[in-house]
């Protein structure tokens, strides 16, 4: 399956984004607020530039507490943001997630953010390719296959 048919798949919803310039308690508002774990970062031509994971947050508030509140998001970022194309392979984006340690990849076509995959997208992905497996498999052993 490809990132293009998963992405299409999926629940339409848009996703939450952030600025450069966005507070970090505004951002630690959408994060909670939307029940999401991460917010691309586009710049002021929705441009991707960087991604925030609560992780990211967590361990900036721990490390520097005193001056933590008036942070924004382009201050704890990832700005080299690894991401993924709408033609590559759901079973590519888990080895990049894996590789890198990582929970989401952004999509893009170019520099524009068309979508985000998460670990969660992925598993339901092969969960549902291994059920339809193993039933077309179950079906050949009884000799009920129809094809």
């Amino acid at each position: 399956m490809t990132v293009r048919e998963l992405l299409q798949a999926k629940h339409k919803r848009d996703v939450v984004t952030a600025t450069p310039t966005t507070k970090i308690h505004l951002a630690m508002d959408l994060l909670i607020r939307n029940r999401v774990s991460c917010l691309p970062v586009l710049n002021e031509t929705n441009e991707l530039v960087g991604i925030l994971s609560d992780k990211d947050i967590f361990r900036k508030a721990y490390a520097d507490c005193a001056n933590f509140s008036d942070m924004t998001v382009g201050e704890l970022m990832t700005a080299q943001v690894i991401v993924g194309l709408e033609s590559d392979e759901v079973g590519y984006i888990a080895g990049v997630m894996t590789n890198n340690r990582i929970r989401h990849v952004p999509i893009v076509d170019g520099n524009r953010l068309v979508g985000l995959v998460s670990i969660g997208d992925v598993v339901k992905t092969q969960m549902t390719n291994i059920e339809v497996e193993n039933r077309y498999l179950w079906q050949y052993i009884n000799g009920s296959y129809p094809g």
